[in-house]
């Protein structure tokens, strides 16, 4: 999908992600297609030296690989280090150690290059890009981003419900917890076909999620003094003067629905669809529209 999206766009792009990502078969193609990956690596990663060239030509392949080196052994002897402001996104008065070490990495076989960071308040962490001109504090700054996607999956899971779905249907048997995925090699065609559609439909369930969000975030970001004042909640932190959250823009939306749909203004058509599909019983605010 990365590839796919890259190719778009018509430029080379960087792929920002967690330690599972960090393998051959994800960077391989992107370095093959002109892209690169920033990503952590685990605490027990290895790089080598590249073998020094003899003097002297010797039958078979010339050694590739030099003198090994544990990364988590570089925190021990920590020389050559540089302190820095942190470039990650909101730590404004905080101060990081780092030094950037590039070496070969044996799941790709090419010269990468490793960014050893100390956090003062998060600790110590081996980040990666697979590209040896990166600086080193653009590495950070780069992976300091993708924690915004975890606040993303959040609102995702938690205010919108877009991953709230679980995979059943009224034919299928019973399991046991844990007793891993169903086989279909024996089941009917129609069960097949059955489980197709219930899979069609829980990727469309998971798409109008996301398309729902886009459409909270674009309210938030093009229309933040309508939702604030629309939103009657009450927040430990809140900061009107700020774009609000996903969370805040729902809210707002469910505070002025049933105004909608008794106002004169807008869509008739729209509000006569809701009102005739609409259960009464479970929204209470749609009681003044009866």
């Amino acid at each position: 999908m990365f590839l796919s999206v890259a190719r778009i766009a018509g430029r080379s792009a960087i792929l920002v992600a967690d330690a599972y990502y960090a393998t051959r078969t994800i960077i391989v193609p992107l370095r093959g297609a002109g892209h690169h990956l920033v990503t952590r690596v685990r605490w027990n990663a290895v790089g080598y030296e590249p073998a020094p060239i003899p003097k002297e030509r010797k039958r078979g392949r010339p050694k590739k690989y030099g003198e090994k080196h544990h990364l988590w052994d570089f925190f021990k002897g920590w020389r050559n280090a540089v302190e820095a402001q942190s470039p990650v996104y909101g730590e404004e008065e905080i101060k990081i150690q780092y030094r950037s070490v590039d070496l070969l990495w044996r799941p790709v076989g090419a010269l990468v290059r490793f960014v050893l960071v100390k956090h003062p308040t998060r600790g110590k962490i081996l980040l990666l890009s697979t590209n040896t001109a990166l600086e080193p504090l653009a590495v950070i700054r780069l992976y300091g981003l993708r924690f915004k996607i975890e606040v993303s999956f959040k609102q995702a899971i938690n205010t919108i419900g877009t991953y709230a779905y679980h995979f059943w249907m009224m034919d299928m048997k019973p399991i046991k917890w844990g007793s891993g995925d169903q086989s279909l090699v024996n089941r009917t065609l129609d069960y097949k076909r059955a489980v197709v559609r219930k899979v069609a439909a829980y990727h469309r369930y998971v798409q109008i999620g996301c398309i729902v969000q886009g459409l909270l975030l674009h309210l938030a970001l093009n229309f933040r003094e309508k939702v604030w004042a629309s939103f009657k909640g009450w927040l430990r932190t809140m900061k009107p003067h700020l774009i609000p959250s996903e969370m805040v823009v729902a809210s707002a939306l469910r505070e002025r629905f049933p105004e909608f749909l008794v106002s004169n203004a807008g869509d008739a058509a729209l509000k006569n669809f809701i009102l005739e599909r609409a259960d009464h019983s479970r929204l209470a605010g749609l009681l003044l529209t009866g």
